[in-house]
């Protein structure tokens, strides 16, 4: 027969959960807490039970909101609604873990909230290789924290912010972390293609619908089924195919160029702009219903003048994917400040570009606060070697391309374009130009044409 005074105890119940567990009051005191939530922190359940939660996981004397964190504790007992947010915790060897954080209230008989019960989803992107989205300013904070409450349904989501900010790989965390991340991951740039060439992009065309549609084509909604659709700069799209782009998102069909019938589709749509949707559709540039259709969740990207905390693991983060560029790692304080003294009008590619000429600058040295070339050459004087006239821009530019073409015998992708281009595409004269053997020049091209 069964006792009912043998009932689980409160530790066994937290204990059962999969997750990281906390229970903590107003005072922020942690009163109960899980094993798998000790062990992080390296403490036992008597140890952490009495301890302040942002001591143990912050090692901070005050609570996250003076450090200028969104405190999950504040808000569930000031609302008494759940929340969730992302924050940077330490564990018992502090070392820095990305989590997100899962708070709900905890109701006494009256009804108030008495304590916050708080989950932990640690997620540690700053450590995998090749992370998406870099930073832990709070902005950046802020940012994750949103696409990570919208990553996993299936709501259209609009992505707003200046050209250059990262509204691309923005878009591949959302698809990373949906429902859907083993689908297709598929981008197309509205800003780059003509009319016609964007509607058989999207929707597909049938053989003959057009001279030289030889064969039937699926459109890219139809190579993103049950996977994501990345629609770049939607703010260029033609009126007459918003309208075609607001059916599909009505009813879930294309129809491509050309045919009668409509095909299913199951994709989940991430546009994005730098233009002002809600200007364009004042003026008649936009229609209004797709509009709405789309900012069914907009969400803006900081620039990087708005963070520029980040620019520091920014900075180290492209050096690490640059070739040769990790042995610059870490930074010396004079770059740092340098590259902390700009607003970046071209946002994060404009501060990745300036690091990938650092390191090509470098020549296999220490990166100094003269490598950090910053508005143009011509506008840093004492960048250029004495033996230069600065008032002269060919001799500066011969300079830079020579100190380019002479990196340790390698080729740069950039220097390989201008060359061809320089000779009209002459291979033999562009590999003299550069030094290397036509052989290696057309290997060169062949690997450009890959990526």
């Amino acid at each position: 027969m069964h006792d009912p005074n043998d009932r689980p105890g409160c530790d066994e119940i937290i204990d059962s959960l999969p997750d990281p567990f906390v229970i903590i009051d107003r005072d922020y005191r942690i009163v109960a807490a899980n094993q798998k939530y000790t062990s992080r922190f390296g403490m036992s359940t008597d140890e952490i039970r009495g301890q302040l939660c942002h001591k143990v996981s912050h090692h901070s004397d005050v609570p996250c909101s003076q450090h200028g964190e969104h405190c999950p504790l504040e808000t569930v007992f000031e609302t008494g609604q759940a929340t969730q947010v992302m924050h940077i915790h330490y564990d018992h060897e502090d070392h820095e873990e990305y989590v997100q954080l899962q708070a709900n209230p905890i109701f006494d008989e009256d009804g108030r909230v008495k304590y916050m019960g708080e989950y932990i989803n640690p997620i540690n992107q700053y450590n995998e290789p090749g992370g998406l989205l870099v930073g832990r300013s709070p902005p950046m904070m802020r940012l994750t924290s949103m696409l990570q409450r919208v990553a996993p349904t299936q709501t259209t989501v609009l992505l707003l912010g200046e050209s250059g900010v990262g509204k691309e790989c923005v878009a591949q965390y959302l698809h990373k972390y949906s429902s859907r991340p083993s689908g297709p991951f598929v981008v197309v740039d509205c800003g780059s293609l003509g009319e016609q060439l964007i509607e058989s992009e999207l929707f597909g065309y049938e053989k003959g619908a057009f001279t030289g549609a030889s064969s039937r084509k699926k459109g890219l909604f139809e190579s993103a089924f049950g996977g994501s659709l990345f629609i770049d700069e939607i703010g260029e799209l033609p009126l007459a195919l918003q309208t075609k782009l607001l059916r599909v998102l009505e009813t879930g069909t294309v129809r491509r160029v050309g045919g009668t019938d409509y095909h299913q589709v199951d994709v989940r749509i991430i546009a994005a702009t730098h233009r002002n949707l809600r200007q364009m559709v004042k003026t008649g540039d936009f229609r209004e219903d797709l509009y709405y259709r789309l900012s069914a969740f907009p969400i803006n990207i900081p620039s990087l003048r708005e963070r520029k905390d980040d620019i520091h693991m920014l900075s180290e983060h492209f050096l690490r994917a640059i070739e040769e560029g990790e042995q610059h790692i870490p930074l010396s304080a004079p770059v740092i400040e340098r590259l902390m003294s700009y607003d970046y009008p071209g946002n994060v590619r404009e501060l990745r570009n300036i690091m990938e000429r650092a390191v090509i600058l470098a020549s296999g040295h220490v990166i100094t606060p003269e490598a950090i070339v910053i508005d143009g050459m011509a506008e840093e004087p004492h960048l250029v070697s004495n033996s230069v006239d600065v008032n002269n821009q060919s001799d500066l530019q011969d300079t830079f391309t020579d100190m380019l073409i002479t990196r340790r015998n390698r080729l740069d992708d950039d220097v390989v374009m201008s060359a061809l281009q320089q000779f009209d595409g002459h291979r033999k004269r562009a590999a003299e130009f550069l030094g290397v053997s036509e052989r290696t020049l057309y290997r060169h091209m062949q690997r450009l044409r890959k990526t």
